[in-house]
């Protein structure tokens, strides 16, 4: 049996049209999505299938329908890889969806619990706008240090470490914009701004946290039943008390993604990853952090089907 990792998307994978063509071919793929509407007592489900983009994209909403597409997935093919799954992990959003599908959070509790972290992210983005950007490149000083010069202007710290050469930072955005140019100075090849509407992973959203937790709690949470790796820790989780507080912590900590997949791939180092979701942009980073590691996407109907073909 082959060991399995895997991965679940978050944020900026969703786009309208995901998911559609696998209710078409799995009736337990369409079963997830009505189970989801029915719980969040809203078309999800059309949102994500028909659009609009804009509307998707809002956070409140593009939060339970990445959730809802990776949790379709995993209830496809989850006879088939299920005793070979040895761990998982998400990035930000997924790794909600990563503790869905290790057995910790009930679908309707878990598309219920990210409806509310994307109400409460939109309502601290109104209170306190703020901006996020990616640093490409090799830097001739840590993007720590830039942060904090540009913190003169404001708020501004590293929210996803995604590769070696791919940091993204996240603050107020005076500062964003100030410690752009500071990277740049310092070789970064680009510094973009991201579309997003606020300053996620970054202390611009500690107003959220209260409520956040108030809906971590309010969740019927089981143990999980393989580890989870942490997104603030970079190490594997088997405790849902454990899970409620590092994911509460994770709304204003760094997504330490290269230091997650280093330590999944150190630590099955015959592993296939799985990534379970719309797109394919964490397979991309793996080529980079475990090159040694088989990848798959398994998003589509297609990528599914050939994923069970070959088991």
């Amino acid at each position: 049996m082959t060991d399995f990792l895997l991965l679940f998307p978050g944020q900026g994978s969703q786009k309208p049209g995901m998911a559609k063509d696998l209710i078409d071919a799995f009736p337990v793929a369409r079963d997830t999505w009505a189970a989801a509407d029915a719980a969040l007592g809203i078309p999800l489900s059309t949102i994500a299938f028909e659009g609009p983009a804009e509307t998707l994209t809002l956070t409140h909403n593009a939060q339970p329908a990445l959730l809802t597409h990776g949790a379709a997935v995993w209830a496809v093919v989850k006879d088939a890889v299920g005793s070979g799954a040895r761990a998982a992990a998400g990035h930000s959003l997924g790794e909600f969806t990563a503790f869905h599908a290790a057995g910790a959070l009930p679908l309707a509790d878990a598309v219920k619990l990210v409806r509310r972290r994307g109400e409460l992210m939109l309502e601290c983005s109104a209170a306190r706008p703020g901006a996020m950007a990616a640093i490409l490149g090799e830097l001739m000083r840590p993007i720590e240090e830039i942060c904090i010069e540009a913190g003169a202007a404001g708020v501004v710290v590293p929210a996803n470490y995604n590769a070696v050469e791919q940091t993204v930072i996240s603050g107020e955005v005076a500062s964003v914009e100030l410690a752009m140019e500071l990277a740049k100075a310092a070789g970064a090849k680009r510094a973009i701004r991201l579309n997003v509407s606020g300053a996620f992973h970054s202390p611009l959203m500690d107003a959220a946290s209260a409520g956040l937790h108030a809906a971590l709690e309010a969740a019927a949470w089981h143990e999980p039943v393989w580890s989870v790796f942490s997104n603030v820790t970079a190490n594997p989780v088997r405790s849902s008390t454990e899970a409620r507080a590092l994911l509460l912590q994770q709304l204003t900590s760094p997504v330490r993604w290269v230091e997650v997949i280093r330590a999944m791939a150190a630590a099955y180092p015959s592993a296939t990853f799985l990534e379970m979701g719309p797109g394919n942009v964490l397979t991309g980073m793996l080529k980079r952090l475990a090159p040694n590691h088989p990848a798959k996407s398994c998003g589509t109907a297609a990528e599914v089907q050939s994923l069970l073909g070959s088991l």
